[in-house]
């Protein structure tokens, strides 16, 4: 199997370059800072030798106009024209990975092998609606149907080993695979810090899963007992903490209303450690949202970390907030499989990556788990995937990478329905016209892994609900009849 080229991997000293162009059979007559200068211009990675065989070739047979007697060449061009395709096996079904192997497998040049530990690709900035009455297929589509005719191999597994020598990997089920690059987007794990009862008592939201375990757990406690909590705590002032927190209180009176309860007076808290909300953002965007959430009934502790969650109450300030709802959005950290598997990380634990977004030769770095400016925004994975696969391309190409350019975000996060906050560059949007924009940034989103029309429709079903809960979705269905009737 033929390697894929990184051309970019330059010599770092002259003892470097005379130990990779020594496997070139470099005449003795070539001095030491002729190879230095010479192998800083060549790429010498085992991984990535196909490009570099041509491209050494022809600068050797350049050189050997003037200097014939300077060397012997022995390695064949052939790799080049060879037909066999290049191996990219991508880790992750997240924005990164999906992006990635989607524009990849326009070209006929790669095999793409995509390996997640789920069928589904989870559309994160809906998951908060899933968990508050929207439906499932706003917030996660089968991978089957992202790729649907398309020339990539799922794999449903978990990669938990790297073997750098042979350039393969091996998953949790024991299969092996062989890369000649290698694309790891593999996202985030949740964080509690340490924080007794959390892991074992809260909610969190980071999946279709999750977002639907709460959904139920709200409905179960009314159709058991038909006595809901009547406080209910959110932790992290994040984006998925604010978003959750301005959708609650609407979704609470409409499953009471359709469980024939009276309405009542809840509690919503927001708990965040750091002073302010959206402490990421500017301060003036952050005092906005802190006033709208205000407006909706929310209850807000700004440099309040919990402490402890017990059965039925959250520790905070050593006094406990009564509730059997506890909801952590407010830590995540890298997937673990980068300490494991030996990769350099920065101070913050994200994965150190070169210009090109390499972690190492052959092996790419993008998303969330990548130490770069913007990261842990979608919108950043997919830049990544787009700067990384476009690199790839070049190579098959014969043409040198571009370096990596980090893209400002657009932040825009919706607080309860028909409001949210923009910051866009230097601007700043509020209300309505927030809520219209995120509402066309999904519809692109959406488009970016399927076609217009079906990314459409998925769209459309933004406003759509959905329930589990037998009760309220009989209503609902009623409902819709009366609905289509009177139409």
């Amino acid at each position: 199997m033929e390697s894929f080229a990184l051309l970019y991997r330059l010599f770092e000293s002259p003892s470097l370059a005379q130990n990779r162009l020594s496997s070139f059979n470099v005449s003795k007559d070539m001095s030491l800072s002729e190879k230095s200068v010479f192998g800083s211009k060549i790429i010498a990675s085992k991984t990535h030798e196909f490009v570099l065989r041509g491209l050494y070739a022809n600068y050797i047979q350049k050189l050997a106009k003037h200097r014939p007697n300077l060397y012997t060449y022995h390695i064949s061009t052939t790799s080049i024209m060879n037909s066999k395709k290049h191996q990219i096996v991508i880790v992750g079904g997240g924005f990164g990975g999906v992006k990635s192997a989607l524009r990849l497998a326009e070209d006929g040049r790669f095999h793409i092998t995509l390996i997640s530990d789920s069928d589904s690709f989870d559309f994160h900035p809906a998951l908060y609606r899933t968990a508050t009455g929207g439906k499932r297929k706003i917030s996660s589509i089968p991978l089957a149907e992202v790729f649907n005719e398309k020339r990539i191999t799922i794999v449903r597994d978990k990669v938990v080993l790297i073997d750098r020598k042979i350039h393969s990997l091996k998953t949790k089920n024991g299969q092996i695979f062989s890369y000649d690059a290698l694309i790891l987007s593999i996202g985030l794990v949740t964080n509690y810090f340490g924080i007794n009862g959390l892991s074992e008592l809260s909610y969190s939201m980071k999946s279709l899963e999750e977002a639907e375990e709460i959904k139920n757990h709200l409905h179960k406690q009314l159709f058991d007992d038909h006595r809901p909590d009547l406080s209910y705590v959110i932790i992290g002032g994040g984006p998925t903490g604010v978003e959750l927190a301005g959708a609650l209180p609407a979704y609470l009176k409409q499953i009471c209303i359709r469980h024939g309860l009276k309405p009542r007076e809840f509690h919503i808290d927001l708990v965040e450690a750091a002073p302010r909300l959206l402490p990421n953002l500017p301060k003036d965007l952050s005092a906005k949202v802190t006033r709208r959430l205000r407006k909706l009934g929310i209850k807000l502790y700004l440099k309040t970390p919990a402490q402890a969650q017990t059965i039925d109450s959250l520790i905070i300030n050593s006094k406990p907030i009564r509730s059997h709802t506890v909801i952590w959005t407010a830590g995540v950290a890298n997937n673990p499989f980068f300490t494991e598997n030996q990769f350099q990380l920065a101070s913050n634990k994200k994965v150190r990556v070169d210009q090109y977004l390499q972690a190492e030769p052959g092996i790419y770095v993008i998303g969330d788990s990548a130490d770069t400016p913007y990261s842990g925004m979608a919108q950043t994975a997919l830049h990544d995937a787009v700067t990384v696969t476009n690199n790839l391309i070049r190579l098959a190409d014969k043409k040198l990478p571009l370096p990596y350019v980090a893209k400002k975000p657009i932040y825009i996060t919706p607080v309860g329905k028909y409001w949210a906050a923009v910051l866009w560059g230097n601007i700043r949007l509020y209300g309505k016209i927030g809520w219209i924009l995120r509402r066309l940034a999904d519809l692109i989103a959406y488009h970016d892994f399927q076609p217009w029309l079906i990314a459409t429709k998925r769209w459309l079903s933004e406003d759509d609900e959905e329930e589990s809960c037998p009760q309220c979705a009989d209503n609902l269905a009623n409902s819709v009849f009366l609905d289509t009737k009177l139409d």
